[in-house]
């Protein structure tokens, strides 16, 4: 077996190929036989997490019979710290009160501790700013988040300061009844111009790091999307997107499957041809650099747990997608 380091302190994991002998074996079963210092368990974990490959390539399926000559490689994320210390980071607090705290999270910032992001969270920033009263109910790595953005979406998002108001905001989630709504700069021209993209929304069969609209499995997803404005004859667009359900990336993937990729988007998103061919080489060229999916959640509005009262709160667009916008009137 040789083990290869991987920053940030991950490791891959190759065992030799499979013998004749145990051809026809469980891929979960063999790998652990195989790495005895991993758990079957472990190692089903990992293979749903897009961890194991064979020839580059991501095995999904757990109940995979090995072949004979088979090579598998196993990638170990770093481990993280058990528990997410406070760490004095700067926060924009829109609105805060002794049950919750509504934050606008800049791009480049995760969320809570993760492989390969065990600090500069969101999470040890709230940690900081909050001391002990942030909600339990996310667990020792989650406390207080109720819900997500991916770590290059910036914009509005909501933290528990008590299991109380946890249990209720999560409530309001689950019933759909949060208001949501992102801002998106698109390739092309979204036809019609206000619609629905429904489809359900599971692991890629392809890529186990990817999310994809699935025919089987998956959950229900669906974004309702407006055109707001459109540059360079329709090249690009900005589109609000509203969320009625919150599935792992939705709107990227659901604007991709509409043929409507995000801009900066480096997992789903690619040039494509059609209205594209409107703007200079140089053109597509800046604007395929830009460094993140542009995407921002401007808007979000609930109802709070303990006064009932309707709180609704906007998010300026910030500078990167501002500076990007002005690009594009000047087109």
């Amino acid at each position: 077996m040789t083990v290869s380091a991987m920053p940030p302190s991950a490791a891959i994991l190759s065992p030799a190929a499979a013998l004749p002998e145990e051809a026809g074996t469980r891929l979960d079963k063999w790998l652990s036989l195989r790495l005895p210092e991993l758990s079957r368990s472990r190692i089903k974990a990992l293979i749903a997490e897009g961890m194991v490959t064979r020839a580059g390539l991501t095995v999904d399926d757990p109940s995979a019979r090995v072949k004979s000559g088979q090579a598998f490689s196993v990638m170990l994320p770093p481990e993280v710290a058990a528990q997410p210390v406070p760490q004095a980071i700067p926060l924009a607090v829109v609105y805060e009160d002794a049950d919750l705290v509504v934050i606008d999270k800049p791009a480049g910032m995760v969320v809570h501790p993760a492989p390969g992001s065990p600090q500069d969270t969101l999470v040890n920033a709230l940690l900081a700013h909050c001391g002990d009263s942030l909600s339990g109910i996310g667990g020792v790595k989650r406390p207080g988040i109720v819900h997500r953005l991916d770590k290059d979406t910036s914009g509005l998002m909501v933290a528990a300061k008590n299991d109380r108001t946890h249990r209720a905001l999560a409530r309001q989630f689950e019933a759909h009844t949060i208001e949501r709504a992102y801002q998106a700069l698109v390739w092309g021209l979204p036809a019609p111009a206000r619609g629905e993209i429904s489809g359900n929304i599971g692991r890629s069969p392809v890529n186990r790091k990817k999310m994809a609209v699935v025919t089987g499995g998956g959950k229900p997803a669906l974004t309702r999307y407006q055109v707001l404005r459109s540059f360079a004859g329709g090249a690009v667009s900005l589109v609000e997107c509203r969320l009625a359900t919150g599935r792992t990336h939705q709107i990227r993937v659901h604007m991709t499957a509409l043929g409507h990729p995000l801009l900066g988007d480096r997992t789903y998103g690619r040039l494509r041809t059609g209205r594209q061919g409107l703007l200079s080489p140089e053109a597509r060229r800046d604007l395929g650099a830009f460094p993140r999916q542009a995407l921002h959640a401007y808007l979000l509005g609930f109802c709070h747990p303990s006064s009932a009262e309707c709180l609704r709160f906007k998010s300026d667009t910030p500078l990167d997608i501002n500076a990007l916008i002005h690009f594009l009137e000047a087109l």
